[in-house]
């Protein structure tokens, strides 16, 4: 599968998590007395849209970019995973209604809690694969 492929794909559901998370932002807003949604399903529903236009901006890069198709299918791969266990987390703490800020310590997660040096790990994975995959491409893309 071509990378644009991917990156357009990718586009498509995290517009389509917008947009249905927008339905659950508006119903608990509905609901609420201060008129207010759970902070968490607002960020999923921000972060959803943005990451959807990102996609985009993926998608001309690794259509410019020089490098095996391979190289930028992994690359986009790289974003595109991060960008969606970002939103997955949010929407997570968006149900579970458990945390305001997924990074204070201790970290929350339902019941439960997450050790620091997870939350750690995945912070330092999750920019390195964000912006690495974005790096690649635009490397990609001088390199044309």
């Amino acid at each position: 599968m071509a990378a644009s492929t991917v990156a357009l794909w990718s586009c498509g559901l995290f517009f389509l998590t917008g947009l249905l998370t927008g339905v659950w932002k508006y119903v608990q807003i509905r609901g609420s007395d201060k008129a207010r949604a759970h902070y968490y399903v607002d960020v999923a529903h921000r972060a959803s849209l943005m990451y959807a236009f990102a996609c985009l901006v993926l998608e001309r890069f690794a259509s410019l970019s020089v490098w095996p198709e391979w190289v930028n299918v992994l690359a986009v791969l790289a974003s595109v995973l991060f960008f969606a266990l970002a939103v997955g987390s949010y929407i997570l703490h968006g149900a579970f209604k458990d945390t305001r800020n997924q990074l204070q310590k201790p970290h929350v997660f339902g019941s439960g809690f997450l050790p620091a040096w997870l939350m750690t790990a995945f912070m330092w994975a999750l920019v390195a694969g964000e912006i690495g995959g974005f790096l690649v491409l635009f490397a990609g893309f001088a390199a044309a």
